[in-house]
């Protein structure tokens, strides 16, 4: 998963899209952050800040990135990102559909610089439909998408708001997966290509245990599905100290082996009963049983063959010692830890360059690669074109 000689450009900015940048680019890719030349990425100044003052936000997912800050309503601005495509293997831009084109940088313009380019977009709805140019944010991608709907634990309940950002983060990892696979078919002869890519398609595309019911005439509701809190085995229970523990014992045997351990052979027959009223008498008989001890008591006592395991806070599971194990937070030196690559393998790079860019800090470097001398970038920087 080396990705060292490939170089995107990034048009993205807030989480999205530099999200999936920056899973490129801990895999190894060249990552240019385009940043306009007023404010640049408005995560640079989102709130909370660290201990040096810079934008959490910003600094865990544009690590290792370079920034060139062009105007690109201007046509010095646009002609120096032409250049840059020249060089470029991907273009990789987050406006809502309609902007690029207005810009004079979409992806039947830029094919005139580089035919061999992988251009991807990512958008709420996508480039298509009546919503294709309606403003969101990932609270509306999940709405649309059904997923909101299911957070409930029943009908009489009120939708919660998801804990992360799935329709974002979902989005930017397909977004990079579209970019990889793309490259992909290049290096397979079959050239460049355009990717369209809708948040919120992303996140329906989630609904695969839901969806048969859903496009048949069904009406999955939360709280009524298996997955979603019907019945007893797959659920949640509040502990004697006001923590929470998961029970997923849907197979026969992992329920068995959970019954047996804490000494309630009784209920092993009612595995996967359809009966309403057996369902509320296991249930109720499960909240009082881990009503009786504490979360940790539980989790000590528990096997690894009972399904079961903890509600974590965030802060909880980041210091949790299996995603310890597997070094997901990444700390180096007075750098500001961050969530690192989530996978491991024997070809994933396991050193990364965090240093975070400056507004506009590769402007001169990354067009003097591309053909411009020292008095072509200052006459750009005094015209008001680059930063």
């Amino acid at each position: 998963m080396q990705l060292d000689s490939v170089r995107i450009l990034d048009l993205s900015r807030l989480l999205p899209g530099p999200y999936a940048t920056q899973l490129l680019a801990d895999a190894g890719a060249d990552v240019v952050k385009v940043e306009d030349t007023d404010a640049g990425d408005y995560a640079r100044y989102a709130s909370p800040t660290t201990e040096r003052d810079t934008a959490a936000l910003f600094d865990s997912i544009n690590r290792g990135k370079r920034s060139v800050a062009l105007d690109l309503k201007s046509e010095e601005g646009t002609a120096a990102f032409y250049r840059l495509v020249e060089d470029a293997d991907v273009v990789f831009e987050q406006f809502r559909p309609g902007v690029a084109e207005r810009l004079g940088i979409d992806y039947e313009t830029l094919l005139e610089y580089n035919e061999e380019l992988v251009y991807c977009s990512l958008s709420g709805y996508g480039g298509t439909g009546p919503y294709a140019e309606r403003a969101g944010h990932d609270l509306n991608y999940v709405g649309l998408a059904g997923l909101l709907d299911m957070t409930r634990e029943d009908e009489s309940m009120a939708p919660q708001i998801p804990g992360y950002q799935i329709g974002d983060l979902g989005g930017g990892l397909f977004a990079a997966f579209s970019i990889v696979g793309g490259l992909l078919s290049r290096e397979l002869g079959n050239g460049g290509e355009y990717v369209d890519v809708a948040m919120t398609d992303v996140v329906a595309s989630f609904s695969q245990a839901v969806a048969y019911e859903a496009l048949t005439g069904g009406r999955p509701r939360p709280g009524e599905t298996r997955l979603t809190g019907q019945v007893p085995w797959y659920d949640v229970y509040e502990t004697a100290d006001g923590r929470y523990v998961t029970l997923a014992a849907l197979e026969p045997k992992f329920w068995r082996a959970f019954c047996e351990e804490v000494g309630r052979e009784d209920l092993i027959a009612h595995h996967d009963t359809d009966d309403p009223a057996e369902l509320a008498a296991v249930r109720e008989e499960l909240a009082d049983l881990f009503a009786s001890r504490s979360r940790d008591d539980w989790l000590d006592e528990l096997s690894d063959e009972t399904m079961t395991g903890p509600v974590c806070t965030p802060a909880e599971a980041l210091a949790h010692p299996q995603l310890e194990a597997r070094g997901l937070v990444e700390r180096s030196g007075d750098a500001p830890p961050r969530i690192g690559f989530p996978a491991v393998g024997s070809n994933v790079p396991d050193a990364h360059d965090e240093s975070v860019p400056a507004h506009g800090e590769h402007t001169a470097d990354l067009l003097a690669s591309v053909g411009y001398d020292d008095d072509e970038v200052d006459d750009l920087r005094g015209a008001g074109a680059i930063r």
